[in-house]
């Protein structure tokens, strides 16, 4: 049945090509038959060098199972060639030939390469196709000789050993040349070659085919075969392992059958086993040791690849082996890492990785801690200080590396330069930052306008009084001042409200009360916003974050005016924009902006976040706004979420994580929140420096009754006054001035007149450099923000003064102990 089978399944496959195939390896096959027949040594059948078996095993493998009647065929004519009956030979050759389909088959299903170029390969080849399927016909052929009466029973045993013994040899010794040269190509050491192959010549020739008197010593020099077929198997792969094989295998058989060599004892059918085991062995190893050499040498050459790609590719890289938990070392990094921080590769071999990055985040070490323990990925951004004390960001991305074992041996770590991206994420900020609140410009003028109008109607109506009336009225006037105050607060509030969303770079974490950032942003959009809907403020319990105040106001703020254009306008009654406070179940800060506008399609819902995608008619919108603030919830550790339903309205909720510590620690023992109630101290001496002219005289005007009020209007000319000798009690320093500012005129009077730094009150309009917000960070004195009112600014120098006077008194006090302790 498995016969026709097959015979079916090569009927639909025949071609005329493929008879022809069929042909040529019947007789191939035959002729090699022939040749093992006449070495049979049981019951002139049955032969321990079997080489036709690796003939139709390289056929099948080769051209495919479809050519199995040619081996069918060649195995018939060679057992009909020793005189078996029919019945015998069909069933020889149906199992040797059922031994190669299936071993073909079987190296197929493995996907057993035909160069033997893997030690699996060698493995499938021997143990698969040789060890296994050679069983098929080691069994079925004696036990067909046995029913046929061409064999007895008593030999039945034997005649299975020698038979797989023989099929073996064909395999191991006949089959890799013929595979290993399906492509024929000469060898690039070509005088090597020759060289080797007439060493192995005259070895074997010299070991098989004389005979020596001294067996032990023939025994002796059959082991130099072994490194022959090792150099080989190094020197030029499988190619030369088989070759190398066959070789010393004909040159033994040849001679061991002649009674030579050091396998011979007189006993050809017992020399000839075990010469098989000595072939069997030299052929397994020079096959595995030259299937190793060509795994080795392609690891070789795809590590040369990498560390070329490597060192060639413009990210950062660089190799750190695992040295410890949690401690690494640095074994490799590439040219682009040594551009991007500024150092040589050798200074960062054999160090400690983390130290490249200098003083981070502790909560980002904790995380890289972590990935290092855990053995695990990590992408993260950080700040690189370089050699030259530039500072870069980069994208780390770090990946294990598992040894087989499945621990982790290394870390490669990916650096990308991100610093230009992120400055184009900074403007990007800024330009949609200024675009929210261009959206409500209108509304803001029209609230600035309010307060400016009676404010410059009360100063004139108090003008008029004095002019017309005098001192008559000084009621009225007094009433009308009052009203220009309130007024001129009102304007101070509104400019306070649109600081916290117009800071410029603003990235310094501090705990940030998420019900007190909601009022500013509310009361910059009301006006815009009173036309469309009703503006309802929910707050609730909420957990302090850690955060940017700016950041963060942006992002309620873009939020609000995307709820504002989403209700239409006209109908302000049937619509609600609301702003909710809340703590969700995790213990996260939740801040709910909903509407009641048009919705959002659910088409749309999935790329609202996406950067530049808009559903705004042109010029209307950058598609920059929901991005942006889903950016910087995401680098502040939360989420935006939204829910939606087209016509009914959206819900847009931004969670961010509860601050660790939820009460603020003062960076500086000079609390600037609190400032001193105005007091009556003594008349001292003080210098008003501001570039604004106006201001300067104002703030002369109110504090010369009490005080000696010198006024200059540059850094420069404050700086002269101090340089011809004249000191000041207290200094009142703007901070933004051309040329000189204040930050660069507190230096200098370090180190011209060092007793006066303490003395200085800074003044501040708003820090709209990173020097400047860097400068009030640090400096301990004492900053007023711009407008300042007038009884803060009375009770500050009052308060200068008084410290003054107290300092001045604790040095005294020393002098009068000494002065006591002489009189004693």
């Amino acid at each position: 049945m498995v016969i026709i089978g097959l015979l079916r399944a090569s009927a639909r496959a025949l071609r005329g090509r493929h008879l022809v195939e069929m042909l040529v390896l019947a007789g191939v096959y035959l002729a090699v038959a022939r040749l093992g027949l006449s070495l049979a040594t049981v019951g002139g059948n049955v032969s321990p060098v079997w080489p036709p078996t690796g003939v139709a095993l390289a056929a099948l493998v080769l051209r495919g199972p479809v050519l199995w009647p040619g081996v069918f065929l060649g195995a018939c004519l060679a057992t009909l060639s020793t005189g078996a009956p029919p019945a015998v030979v069909l069933g020889v050759a149906t199992g040797n030939t059922l031994a190669m389909v299936l071993g073909a088959l079987l190296t197929r299903r493995l996907r057993m390469d035909a160069d033997l170029s893997r030690i699996r390969d060698v493995v499938v080849l021997c143990v698969g196709a040789g060890a296994v399927c050679t069983g098929v016909s080691s069994l079925v052929g004696p036990l067909c000789l046995f029913w046929g009466g061409v064999l007895p029973w008593e030999q039945m045993g034997h005649a299975v050993w020698v038979w797989w013994v023989g099929d073996m040899m064909g395999v191991l010794v006949v089959a890799p040349p013929l595979l290993v040269l399906s492509r024929p190509a000469w060898p690039a050491r070509l005088g090597e070659a020759l060289a080797l192959s007439g060493l192995t010549t005259v070895l074997g020739v010299g070991i098989f085919l004389f005979r020596n008197s001294q067996p032990g010593l023939a025994h002796a020099a059959s082991f130099l075969l072994f490194p022959i077929s090792a150099l080989a198997a190094l020197r030029f792969g499988p190619r030369g392992a088989a070759l190398a094989t066959l070789a010393i295998s004909a040159v033994a058989i040849v001679g061991t059958v002649r009674g030579q060599g050091p396998f011979s004892s007189g006993n050809v059918a017992q020399d000839l086993l075990v010469l098989q085991l000595f072939i069997v062995i030299n052929a397994v190893t020079g096959q595995l040791l030259a299937a190793a050499s060509e795994e080795r040498r392609r690891a070789v050459e795809r590590l040369q690849l990498l560390a070329t790609t490597v060192r060639g590719v413009h990210e950062g890289v660089f190799i750190a082996e695992v040295v410890g938990p949690g401690r690494l070392r640095t074994v490799f990094a590439n040219e682009a890492l040594s551009m991007l921080l500024g150092r040589p590769p050798e200074e960062m071999v054999d160090q400690d990785p983390c130290l490249l990055y200098g003083d981070q985040d502790p909560r980002l070490t904790q995380r890289v801690h972590s990935a290092l323990q855990a053995g695990e990925s990590l992408c993260v951004e950080v700040t690189v200080p370089r050699r030259d004390g530039r500072i870069v960001s980069t994208e780390v991305l770090l990946s294990p590396v598992r040894a087989t074992g499945g621990d982790v041996s290394h870390f490669v770590a990916t650096h990308r330069d991100i610093t230009a991206t992120k400055e184009l994420q900074a403007r990007l900020v800024a330009a949609e930052r200024v675009a929210a609140v261009g959206t409500l410009a209108a509304g803001v003028g029209h609230e600035i306008n309010n307060p400016l109008a009676y404010l410059v109607l009360n100063l004139e109506s108090a003008s008029r009084a004095l002019s017309e009336n005098g001192m008559m009225a000084m009621r009225d006037v007094q009433a009308s001042v009052r009203g220009a105050l309130e007024g001129a607060e009102r304007i101070r509030l509104i400019v306070r409200d649109l600081q916290v969303f117009s800071r410029q770079g603003d990235q310094e974490r501090s705990l940030v009360d998420l019900n007190a950032l909601v009022p500013p942003a509310v009361r910059i959009i009301s006006h815009a916003l009173r036309h469309r809907a009703r503006l309802v403020e929910e707050f609730g319990p909420v957990p302090k974050v850690l955060g940017s105040e700016a950041r963060l106001g942006q992002v309620l703020l873009n939020l609000l005016v995307n709820a504002m254009q989403a209700v239409p306008e006209g109908n302000p009654s049937l619509h609600e924009v609301r702003v909710r406070t809340s703590t969700d179940v995790t213990g996260r800060a939740r801040v709910d902006v909903v509407d009641t506008g048009v919705g959002i399609a659910p088409q749309v819902m999935s790329r609202i976040f996406e950067p530049f995608f808009t559903t705004k008619p042109s010029g209307e919108g950058t598609g920059l706004g929901l991005a942006i603030c889903q950016q910087i919830v995401r680098t502040h550790g939360g989420d935006l979420e939204v829910r939606s339903e087209e016509g009914k309205g959206s819900v847009f909720t931004m969670y961010l994580p509860a601050a660790p510590v939820q009460v603020e620690v003062p960076p500086r023992p000079v609390p600037r929140s609190k400032v001193p109630m105005p007091s009556t101290g003594r008349r001292g001496r003080v210098l008003v420096v501001d570039d604004e002219p106006r201001l300067a005289q104002s703030m002369r005007l109110l504090l010369e009754p009490y005080h000696d009020v010198v006024t200059a209007t540059r850094g420069q000319d404050a700086l002269a006054l101090v340089a011809a000798g004249n000191r000041f009690d207290v200094i009142l320093c703007d901070l933004q001035m051309p040329e000189i500012d204040g930050a660069a005129l507190f230096r200098r009077l370090g180190v011209m007149a060092p007793e006066l730094i303490e003395r200085v009150v800074f003044i501040s309009g708003g820090a709209y450099t990173a020097e400047t917000r860097g400068f009030i960070e640090t400096v301990q004195n004492l900053v007023l923000e711009k407008p300042v009112r007038p009884e803060v600014l009375m009770a500050s120098v009052d308060a200068a003064l008084a410290a003054l006077d107290s300092r001045d008194e604790d040095e005294r006090e020393p002098v009068v102990a000494r002065a006591g302790g002489a009189r004693h």
